[in-house]
């Protein structure tokens, strides 16, 4: 009898990721294939849907030929959220997805904004929650206004994970976590929030648990009858898959952007950061940043330098010279600013600014993005945890870990798994299918450390001068980075 095995998938920001995982959580086969993501000068950020699913079946596909998948007991799915997919009656796109960086609906999120008073904002939410550029009610708002043909033959409005797992078993559904700001503290819907939006209510996706079989797959798809959980959003799958809660309660994901959270059964409203609604005793305070690994990415191909090699370069530098100051928002900012026109900033460029201290001044703008939001998180959690675990393809780097752990003041320590996202996704299904008996259980057999970095503590007297650096560096451009952008719309 073959081993059990389970199947996690991200559909990621850039790319589509799976992991075939032994019930123990070994890592028994992997896939990851980058996908093209349009960007256009008006701030629309598309991706191809047709895309993700095409990936998903190749996976299946591929997984079913190079492994003995007799054991598969269930398959899981995450994804980037608030990215938005308008679908017919039949499950298929009307128009390319909106990804979360995209920009267009900010005039519709002001609208939208301004009609919320703020005591109705902490009833719904229970914290003082922004509708920004990238919410779903404004993407709503913006379609039927800017395209009501596609508008009126819209049944559903999906996110990425919901799409696909719509077209790998024909269910429409998705979990109340992954729609934050459109559902209240109760898990359930908005229905004061919804009519905001003329037919808004009748184009959400049933809600379920994020535990539950949503069906099973197709008959004629590879890997016909596996049960398919309905899964959860890739914060929150991260989350399960660095051990939280259970194995700490801080967590810090790095992948195109940066997210972390603090688990707290305190809530203190705290502008900029997102309280999700209690799930299962679990009260989570998070923020997701614009812009993590997609900085380096973009220092990388300015440059045309290797990753690796201007990581390296940093790794020798001497920490006691100076390096520019730089914010990281390259497509606005979110937590805890939730500024959609703020942009990049570089500051103290000298006629000693080479390659290595400018991908150190990447390296520590992004940190410096992260304490701002740990800062907003402790004060919202109502607690300072001293180890926050972490992973994602963005805690490669050793040299920008360690810069992380000194920005940050806080012991880090990192999965053993480089996705824990998959993992999460995975954990979930095994939930799901019976394999394991909670999600608590599940991830304290799964997930294990690789290594801690520790805080530089000669480095803390600079750092903290550096931060404040950042945030009044922000408030500063901020007025001229907004007149840029408007001069060239």
């Amino acid at each position: 009898m073959a081993d059990e095995t389970l199947l996690g998938i991200d559909i990621g920001t850039t790319a589509v990721k799976a992991i075939l995982f032994s019930a123990s959580g070994s890592v028994l086969a992997q896939f990851s294939t980058a996908y093209e993501t349009a960007r256009s000068k008006n701030g629309f950020v598309e991706q191809d849907p047709e895309t993700w699913i095409q990936l998903v079946k190749d996976i299946l596909s591929r997984f079913n030929s190079e492994q003995d998948l007799s054991g598969l007991k269930a398959i899981g799915i995450t994804s980037q959220v608030n990215t938005h997919v308008f679908v017919d009656k039949d499950g298929k796109a009307l128009a390319p997805a909106i990804v979360w960086q995209d920009g267009r609906c900010d005039d519709e999120a002001r609208e939208l904004d301004e009609r919320i008073p703020a005591e109705r904002r902490i009833k719904w939410w229970g914290a003082p929650r922004p509708i920004d550029a990238s919410h779903a009610l404004a993407r709503m708002l913006w379609m039927s206004r800017h395209h009501p043909e596609v508008w009126q033959k819209t049944r559903w409005v999906m996110l990425p994970k919901d799409y696909c797992l719509q077209r790998l078993t024909g269910a429409a559904v998705t979990d109340p976590i992954s729609n934050l700001g459109l559902v209240n503290m109760y898990l359930d819907y908005i229905p004061e929030l919804l009519d905001c939006v003329p037919g808004a209510a009748d184009r959400v996706v049933p809600l379920a648990d994020m535990s539950d079989i949503a069906e099973t797959v197709k008959d004629e798809l590879d890997c016909a009858g596996v049960p398919v959980a309905v899964g959860t959003m890739d914060a929150w799958a991260g989350m399960f898959g660095t051990g939280i809660p259970g194995k700490g309660t801080a967590m810090y994901l790095s992948g195109t952007s940066e997210i972390l959270g603090i688990v707290s059964p305190k809530a203190v409203p705290t502008p900029g950061v997102l309280t999700f609604p209690k799930y299962r005793d679990t009260t989570v305070h998070a923020g997701p940043t614009q812009s993590g690994g997609a900085s380096f990415l973009w220092c990388s191909q300015l440059l045309g330098r290797d990753p690796y090699d201007l990581a390296k370069l940093v790794e020798g530098m001497d920490f006691d010279k100076p390096a520019p100051l730089f914010l990281p928002h390259l497509q606005g900012e979110r937590a805890p600013i939730w500024d959609i026109r703020s942009r990049g900033t570089l500051l103290g460029i000298d006629a000693a600014t080479g390659p290595a201290e400018f991908t150190r001044a990447v390296f520590e703008g992004v940190a410096c993005s992260a304490a701002w939001l740990l800062e907003r998180l402790e004060q919202s959690a109502d607690t300072q945890p001293e180890i926050i675990n972490c992973g994602g393809g963005g805690f490669r780097s050793d040299i920008w870990n360690q810069i992380r752990a000194d920005i940050l003041g806080r012991r880090l320590q990192r999965t053993a798994v480089r996705d824990p996202g998959i993992l999460g996704a995975a954990g979930i299904a095994a939930v799901a299918a019976g394999q394991q008996p909670d999600l608590a259980t599940a991830f304290s057999n799964l997930v294990q450390f690789d290594k801690v970095y520790e805080p530089n503590q000669a480095r803390q007297p600079r750092y903290i001068e550096l931060v404040k650096l950042y945030k009044r560096s922000y408030e500063a451009a901020c007025e001229t980075n907004h007149a840029l952008v408007s001069l060239f719309e």
